[in-house]
């Protein structure tokens, strides 16, 4: 499986466009979608599918024409459709935990709210792909309206879980940086160890 990572939008956002032979599915396409389809043309892929991470607008906000254009639903979370904004029509909700194949692609759903009360990662093959929950060296925000401190300790908690070599790709690169392993931020990264103690604790 190949892992484009395209830079896109004024906040540091990472789309993430998979390919498998001439299959392709996109991960949190919200900016520029000229750019992305001039890259699925130039590239011959055929567009799958589409998944969200969460509903906020810096990760959804151009994606109705691109859905439109390939006859696609986005598959996200059930809690987070009407922060989206999206229309419904455009929109493959569904709610929990989810394992499904498109295409060439497994993909395991896993819900990690905190950041917003849908927010999930992907796990496809030996990637993760980690959204507002986690970010090399942090964690999303939770001070927002639909944040919940308390379930983003227990998403942390469910993410350290995973093999350590899980390679992690995050919604923003911020730093610079938008990749890790699952190892490396069991170690190095604050939010994620304060999480592991606090569980420990109980």
């Amino acid at each position: 499986m190949n892992i484009d990572v395209i830079n896109l939008g004024p906040m540091g956002n990472c789309t993430y466009l998979l390919s498998e032979g001439q299959d392709a599915i996109l991960i949190d396409p919200a900016w520029d979608m000229n750019y992305l389809e001039h890259t699925l043309e130039e590239k011959k892929l055929n567009l799958l599918g589409v998944f969200f991470t969460h509903g906020h607008f810096d990760h959804v906000k151009f994606s109705q024409d691109l859905l439109q254009k390939h006859h696609l639903q986005a598959f996200l979370e059930e809690n987070d459709l009407a922060l989206s904004g999206l229309d419904p029509q455009f929109v493959h909700a569904y709610q929990g935990e989810q394992h499904l194949q498109i295409g060439p692609f497994a993909v395991h759903i896993i819900p990690t709210p905190g950041h917003t009360a849908g927010g999930v990662c992907l796990h496809i093959g030996n990637a993760l792909f980690t959204g507002d929950t986690l970010f090399p060296g942090a964690c999303g925000r939770v001070d927002l309206p639909s944040s919940n401190p308390r379930q983003m300790r227990q998403s942390l908690v469910k993410l350290s879980k995973l093999p350590e070599d899980t390679q992690i790709f995050a919604g923003h690169a911020y730093g610079g940086k938008c990749s890790s392993t699952i190892g490396y931020e069991r170690v190095k990264n604050p939010f994620m160890r304060n999480a592991i103690r606090d569980e420990e604790r109980l």
